[in-house]
């Protein structure tokens, strides 16, 4: 039988806690550890009907591990209540829990992403007019195109994983599509990778 995973300080959800683990080496041996456990650490939006855990972010690609400097430079990009959607020059790993019913805003990021259903179902929806129902372990590839997500249970919790990696400037007919946050989000600052 699996452990129990209680909800976590935050968490706006029904859905299980979650944990991360930080793999490391044994500098005596070269073997690999779990370095750090980590419990998910949530923040809510949009009234208490979206949750955010930020599981782990890069600041820059390729990824620098040498000396632990990847894990500083996460720990202190979080502290700094600063990381918007994207990280600049960098990636980002982010759970997401949507409520029952709930639609976010429709919205663009200058970045890659890819979104994977964890639980539930949910509804991705364009700005063209277009749809697609998603259901667990069906894959979102985000190609910096305006978009929403809609949780179209009027009862249970969706859950997202989302890696969003920041771009090149997209330019579409000679037109740099820049961030656009619509309505935006209290409390989310913009990523700023595209000035």
């Amino acid at each position: 039988m699996p452990p129990e995973r209680p909800q976590q300080p935050g968490q706006v959800s029904k859905l299980p806690g979650l944990t991360s683990y930080l793999t490391g080496h044994d500098v005596s041996t070269g073997k690999a550890t779990i370095q750090s456990t980590r419990p998910g650490q949530w923040s809510s939006y949009d009234d208490h009907l979206m949750g955010f855990n930020v599981v782990y972010t890069t600041s820059e690609f390729p990824a620098v591990l040498n000396s632990d400097v990847d894990i500083r430079k996460h720990d202190d990009l979080i502290a700094s209540k600063k990381l918007g959607l994207v990280n600049p020059g960098g990636t980002v790993c982010r759970i997401v829990d949507f409520a029952p019913g709930f639609e976010c805003m429709m919205h663009r990021t200058q970045s890659l992403d890819y979104g994977v259903v964890l639980e539930g179902s949910i509804e991705l929806l364009l700005d063209s007019g277009e749809s697609q129902l998603m259901h667990r372990g069906d894959v979102a590839v985000q190609r910096a195109t305006m978009h929403a997500w809609r949780n179209q249970s009027v009862t249970e919790w969706a859950r997202m994983l989302f890696v969003l990696q920041d771009c090149q400037k997209l330019t579409l007919g000679g037109v740099l599509l820049k961030e656009d946050l619509g309505r935006g989000v209290k409390g989310l600052p913009p990523s700023g990778n595209d000035v």
